[in-house]
């Protein structure tokens, strides 16, 4: 079922092509001139409008060059008297989809253009979540704890509950809201993300609502908020945790209400969203201290679900740091990158605050710092001795079992490679050497540095 606006200024004509419409099963409004029309736009989004061109106030045209600037996903079919051919070739120029000419022929007719038009509208959405879908990375590479994960995600996904992802830095709070959309009765529709800590209220509640023109300083057109371009799809509050209350409350209003106005503006719009938030704070002890809103928790919470960081699904890391590393060949424009059983263990023993982000990051570094197709041991402890901390403190690091215990080192993580490599080779240090990918010599520095006989 979609929305369609019928504009035209004659009773009986209007009628005809709401009765029309209505038994075809769409949803239909009507409106007896373009001024009509366009209030109704502003405060209601629609798939479809179909507009007559000569009428008093606002003619169609008019109508329809307005709604090019500001809802160019809008599909228009306009209705043009016989003879008057000219006047819609114009309005297509303008972006129309199409046009029938007065008086319309039957029934059939308007439906199979209304259905073509809809037929567009559905084919761009379809090409956008193929796109979407097909670079969607998996979420768990078979650890236990993601594999919960995903059934967890698996049964919400096709409901509108509100889900709300928790989690450290960089363990893939959006991927999973990504899985979300592309799994829901909404994979159709758009996927619009915001990220509440990178503006201002005065900017972060435009962004969400949108502003009429003149609102304030700056506000030259009437701009449509994010919150109405997700319209029929999934809206994802990233870093929830850093809104600041009085942005809270008209976030808890929306989602109460279903509906918004503009900043400046009296419209009431529909908010026809799937609701995912996502945070890296404890929300719950930030309602203690008063930094939160108990009740938009409660809203948001409906359905929890915590993204375990990349300690506790040590197991996903061999494969997951090998797709990470073909798509950053891909993205460098370099051959296919691999790496060697010695750069794995390396990865497996080390610790990354900054989860999947961190590990995507060392990855790159050493793809751009290697001469060679191959990543060995020593380009990835190169990279992560000096690379900046990311995430929580190396030294301050929370268990899977919510105990702290310091985490280890990059240089305590070679030492662990080096001393397996020996075991693994009954001491011989050449071929210790050659399995780490070092030279001889700078294996005997290592040993010299780090104590190891």
């Amino acid at each position: 079922m979609a929305r369609i606006l019928v504009v035209d200024d004659e009773d009986d004509v209007r009628a005809f092509l709401s009765d029309t419409l209505e038994a075809s099963g769409h949803d239909v409004e009507q409106a007896a001139d373009g001024e009509i029309a366009y209030q109704r736009l502003s405060s209601r989004s629609f798939h479809v409008l179909v507009t007559d061109l000569k009428m008093p106030k606002m003619g169609g045209m008019e109508l329809v060059r307005r709604l090019r600037k500001e809802q160019p996903e809008l599909e228009v079919v306009v209705l043009t008297a016989h003879g008057s051919v000219a006047g819609a070739v114009e309005a297509m120029k303008l972006g129309a989809f199409d046009y029938l000419e007065k008086p319309i022929p039957s029934p059939g007719a308007l439906r199979l253009v209304v259905e073509r038009a809809l037929e567009r509208r559905g084919l761009h959405a379809h090409v956008e979540r193929s796109a979407d879908t097909y670079s969607l990375p998996k979420l768990g590479y078979g650890s236990r704890v993601m594999a919960n994960v995903e059934i967890a995600l698996g049964k919400v996904a096709m409901t509108d509950a509100t889900v709300l992802l928790t989690g450290e830095s960089g363990t893939g709070k959006e991927v999973a809201a990504r899985y979300l959309h592309a799994h829901s009765k909404r994979a159709s529709g758009p996927f619009v993300a915001v990220n509440c800590a990178t503006l201002s209220v005065e900017l972060l509640e435009s962004e969400l609502f949108g502003h009429e023109k003149g609102s304030f300083t700056g506000a030259l057109a009437r701009k449509r908020g994010k919150l109405e371009l997700a319209e029929g799809g999934t809206f994802f509050l990233d870093e929830i945790g850093e809104m600041k209350p009085e942005l809270q409350t008209k976030l808890l209003r929306v989602i109460q209400e279903r509906r918004f106005e503009r900043v400046g503006g009296n419209c009431v719009i529909d908010a026809d969203v799937r609701w995912i938030a996502a945070t890296n704070r404890d929300l719950e002890a930030e309602i203690r201290v008063g930094r939160f809103r108990e009740d938009l928790f409660h809203r948001l919470a409906v359905f929890p679900v915590r993204m375990p960081s990349l300690r506790e699904r040590r197991e996903d890391l061999p494969e997951l740091s090998v797709v990470l590393l073909t798509r950053i060949a891909r993205e460098l424009g370099r051959p296919l990158l691999t790496l060697d059983a010695s750069a794995k263990r390396v990865l497996q023993d080390a610790d990354f605050p900054g989860n999947v982000r961190e590990l995507g990051n060392a990855l790159e570094r050493a793809a751009i710092l290697s001469e060679n197709t191959t990543i060995t041991a020593e380009d990835i402890v190169r990279v992560l001795r000096n690379a900046p901390h990311e995430g929580v403190d190396r030294a301050d690091t929370a268990s899977p079992m919510g105990n702290k215990h310091v985490a280890p080192t990059m240089e305590q993580a070679e030492q662990e490679a080096i001393r397996r490599a020996l075991g693994d080779f009954g001491g011989n240090r050449k071929k210790t050497a050659e399995h780490l990918g070092i030279g001889l010599r700078t294996l005997y520095e290592k040993l010299k540095r780090y104590g190891i006989r």
